[in-house]
């Protein structure tokens, strides 16, 4: 339009077009603003978000827009997400019809606990795209996140319907006999003959076996570490996060199978202890004390560990011990207080795998900063190796596992705990 009032000059007849655009132009801002700015509320926002979110996970959340204009309306809507999730530029563009209500999905993946604020949200409307007006939803919507509790009911559900080799769960052969009768019924082909009831089968005149089932109500508890070791990040999650998750994961299997779940955190100092219990809120319990822990930059004392459980753990149970150690100087301070543990109860240590020193050892380096890394890196990983070799030497038991894949293991080491009649 502009273009064409600069040719009316040189050219006169131009003028009259130049003039019909810019009222044309005019017309059009007029009749755009006053669709637009006609009546209050003609778009409204709704949040549809969990109460809580699920700590290293894809949390579904939900906005609800509903047009309440005549036409249709093309909106940006604009969401201020919690700092600690880092998204600065996301938008959502969508075309709502007259009245018209639509769903915007999208998908946020916190990698801390905490509170996280969703401040004010905004909807940019526009018609014809002349002007844009803005409507917004000033009400913020705090959400607590909590460890990951959508893995524990991924596991429930594939428990409940057996189907936990889709997660890499392992079918562990039972061994031992530590079993407790439960019932008398038919043999079928496959059963062993030591478990044949004898005198059942002669008065009833057919074989008959009996059925035994798992010892139930043994106490698993989770020894967390909340030293500087557990502060090294994977991910975006933090080793410390990493055992949350799986400590909650393995109390819910812990109780579907009858035991009785509890936890333990310790650093300098003994900090949060759950009894070990099979109680109906026992998860709700163990879920509240793991959401407000945080790693203690200090130096772990296994001493205080050991004098504790000493105190409060009578009877043998399964410790699962979470912790990190790099190096055999690391291990062989803390070695005499977990030979101690063994000898009492069944301890399972938890040594954490460096996926990224794995890749650097593995990469093909062109300089000579490059092959140092490279032999540094294998050097750590030859030490981490010194370390599972030496606490397998001593009768302990250890996970060493990435990140990323404790869950399943800690899962599996405890149901072939299980099967053998360890505890």
């Amino acid at each position: 339009m502009a273009f064409s009032f600069v040719i009316s000059f040189f050219i006169p007849i131009m003028a009259i077009p130049a003039t019909v655009l810019f009222w044309l132009w005019v017309i059009a801002c007029i009749s755009d603003l006053f669709f637009l700015y006609t009546g209050k509320n003609r778009v409204e926002i709704q949040r549809v978000y969990p109460e809580k979110l699920s700590n290293g996970d894809e949390n579904e959340m939900e906005l609800l827009m509903r047009n309440f204009y005549p036409t249709a309306v093309h909106v940006r809507v604009l969401e201020e997400f919690p700092k600690q999730l880092q998204l600065r530029h996301v938008d959502f563009d969508l075309k709502l019809l007259a009245r018209e209500e639509k769903v915007v999905q999208y998908t946020v993946r916190p990698t801390t606990r905490g509170v996280y604020v969703f401040e004010r949200c905004h909807a940019l409307v526009k018609k014809i795209g002349l002007f844009e007006r803005k409507f917004s939803l000033l009400e913020h919507k705090t959400i607590a996140c909590y460890p990951s509790f959508i893995q524990m009911r991924k596991y429930q559900l594939l428990a409940t319907t057996d189907r936990l080799m889709e997660m890499g769960i392992k079918r562990v052969r039972k061994i031992g006999a530590t079993l407790e009768f439960d019932h008398i019924r038919e043999y079928v082909r496959g059963d062993e003959f030591r478990h044949l009831n004898w005198k059942a089968t002669a008065k009833h005149k057919k074989m008959l076996v009996n059925q035994f089932q798992e010892e139930k109500s043994q106490p698993i508890y989770a020894l967390i570490d909340t030293g500087r070791v557990m502060r090294m990040p994977f991910n975006g999650l933090t080793l410390l996060d990493y055992a949350i998750n799986s400590t909650l994961v393995l109390a819910s299997a812990a109780i579907l199978k009858q035991d009785r779940a509890g936890m333990l955190t310790f650093s300098k100092q003994i900090g949060n202890h759950i009894p070990a219990e099979k109680r109906n809120n026992q998860l709700q319990r163990i879920s509240e004390k793991l959401y407000g822990i945080e790693t203690a930059f200090e130096e772990t004392e296994f001493g205080n560990l050991y004098a504790f459980c000493n105190r409060h753990i009578n009877k043998r149970s399964l410790l699962m011990l979470y912790t990190n150690f790099e190096t055999t100087d690391a291990l062989s301070r803390q070695l005499p207080y977990l030979r101690m543990l063994a000898k009492s109860h069944v301890l399972v240590v938890v040594v954490f795998k460096n996926t990224e020193l794995q890749d650097m050892a593995k990469e093909q380096g062109n300089r000579v900063i490059d092959v140092y890394n490279q032999i540094i890196a294998e050097k750590f990983i030859y030490d981490k190796n010194l370390v599972i070799q030496e606490l397998n030497r001593q009768g302990i038991q250890t996970i060493y596992t990435a990140p990323e894949d404790l869950t399943i293991n800690a899962i599996n080491k405890y149901l072939e705990i299980k099967a053998r009649g360890l505890l």
